[in-house]
């Protein structure tokens, strides 16, 4: 990529590549043509390829809705695609929209005091093309992001698009929001002028597409005997951990699409519904990881599970491109948390210790339980926790969950961790802060204390301040008091 022609000055990953769009626009206004065009140079400013029509070598397609206007699932390019222009794969889908910044503040308004309703009135939250039962999930996203993730929700279910690109304007663009399945919201502003405002668009979108998912785990034999699993302690404290952290609203409820708009064909498109974070501990007797399985698959609330909502991690692929995994005989096996990756891997850049557990002394990984969730962090005690910072391009453009770039991002800040690379620093806590995401923490081997138990405790005495607000760019934390208290700045 030709990056001494970016206008944008902003710290970039060094794995970007070159990509190839298409354009095949649904409604327009005149705002949105001139977006189309910006985009179009943009991306051939900077070295990529656009085509006139989708083809096999096709990495995304852009279209077009209204904003606030269902569109049929029979007439949605999503579903469509492949059929309309012959096509072997399905290419990252993203649709533009255009609203104005009044129209934009009556929806967030409608939402804000509906939000804000005890108990909430269903009704408030109907709108044209959403299931009946679509407050439900609605009210839930409300309360976790705000009136922006309920309006979110709103679009991707009548739109049919799970990215979407919001470009507020009246006349000419102000600013844009990249929204994703996850809940992201961050923007793309015109301060800098129009050039570097598409520049940006095309950079972020470069990232999501420069990196992929690392879900392709692999099962290994032998499997581990069903007496083997039920003597061991790390499933019941991972049973009990989700019941605690479910006490304290650490997840919400899993976003099913049905719940949101009734769409017949969704299967094989995306999946029916998805699961917000993961949770894993360390098992010495397996050497392995017993970890949370993925929400894509089938229905799972994080604060319910039981032991076949469990899976065994014993290490990466060497083309990490997946876990590898064990099979418990005698239980359902289901594959792992998209995340499975990124808790296996963060280990091999830090130190082993002995622990003495049962009787037997192991030598294990310093981090005992890691925590992955759709939260922020408000401020932390720095005396018993370290925050971690990702590489600086992370900040300004995001990454998403299950994609070896998270993976990698998440492994890099914990390695430069002070706490985890000197098991003997006091500091049992260590976390970061993925924007657009949520938070990835974990704990040290603490003796007297279960799997979790340290996090939940400090959770409970204000030494970690869990936020439902995640940040969506550059943040810190700067000491006020005793504490270190989240900021942030404007991209």
């Amino acid at each position: 990529m030709a990056a001494e022609q970016l206008v944008v000055q902003k710290p970039l990953h060094a794995w970007l590549r070159t990509v190839r769009v298409a354009f095949v626009p649904g409604p327009l206004t005149p705002l949105l043509d001139g977006v189309i065009a910006g985009l179009r140079a943009a991306f051939q400013r900077l070295g990529h390829t656009v085509q006139e029509v989708p083809d096999a070598t096709t990495d995304a397609v852009f279209t077009t809705a209204p904003f606030g206007e269902p569109v049929h699932w029979r007439r949605a390019l999503l579903f469509n695609l492949r059929r309309q222009f012959g096509l072997s794969h399905t290419p990252t889908f993203y649709t533009i929209m255009h609203v104005t910044p009044d129209e934009l503040n009556v929806w967030l308004k409608r939402l804000e005091q509906a939000l804000a309703k005890e108990p909430p009135n269903p009704a408030d939250f109907a709108f044209p093309g959403l299931a009946p039962e679509a407050y439900r999930t609605l009210i839930e996203q409300g309360r976790r992001g705000g009136p922006i993730l309920a309006l979110q929700r709103v679009i991707q279910a009548q739109a049919k698009s799970i990215r979407i690109l919001l470009v507020v304007g009246t006349e000419t663009p102000e600013y844009a929001f990249h929204f994703d399945l996850v809940g992201a919201h961050p923007r793309s502003t015109t301060s800098n002028g129009l050039e570097a405002f598409y520049e940006d668009i095309a950079l972020r979108i470069v990232t999501t597409l420069s990196t992929g998912e690392v879900t392709e785990h692999q099962v290994v034999e032998p499997p581990i005997p069903y007496e083997v699993w039920k003597r061991l302690a790390a499933p019941p404290a991972m049973c009990r951990a989700a019941r605690e952290f479910g006490k304290r609203n650490f997840f919400t409820r899993m976003v099913r699409i049905e719940e949101l708009v009734h769409v017949p064909v969704v299967a094989g498109v995306v999946a029916s519904q998805y699961s917000e974070g993961c949770f894993a501990t360390w098992e010495p007797e397996l050497e392995a990881l017993i970890a949370t399985v993925t929400g894509s698959s089938r229905p799972i609330e994080k604060a319910e599970i039981t032991e076949n909502e469990l899976a065994v991690i014993v290490g990466v692929r060497p083309d990490g491109r997946g876990a590898v995994v064990r099979h418990v005989e005698g239980k359902r096996n289901d594959p792992p948390s998209s995340e499975a990756v990124e808790l296996m891997d963060m280990d091999r850049l830090l130190p082993r210790v002995r622990v003495e557990m049962g009787g037997h002394e192991y030598e294990v990984p310093v981090v005992r339980s890691k925590l992955h969730g759709h939260r922020g962090i408000a401020a932390y005690d720095p005396a018993r926790v370290e925050f971690v910072p990702l590489d600086p391009p992370y900040y300004h453009y995001l990454v998403s969950c299950a994609t070896e770039a998270q993976a990698v991002g998440v492994k890099g800040a914990f390695a430069r961790s002070e706490a985890l690379r000197n098991p003997d620093d006091p500091r049992q806590v260590v976390f970061t802060v993925l924007p657009g995401h949520g938070v990835v923490m974990v704990e040290k081997w603490v003796p007297g204390k279960e799997p979790f138990q340290v996090l939940w405790e400090y959770m409970d005495r204000g030494l970690l301040v869990v936020d439902s607000h995640v940040p969506q760019g550059p943040m810190w934390y700067e000491l006020e008091g005793d504490r270190m208290v989240l900021c942030e700045a404007e991209e």
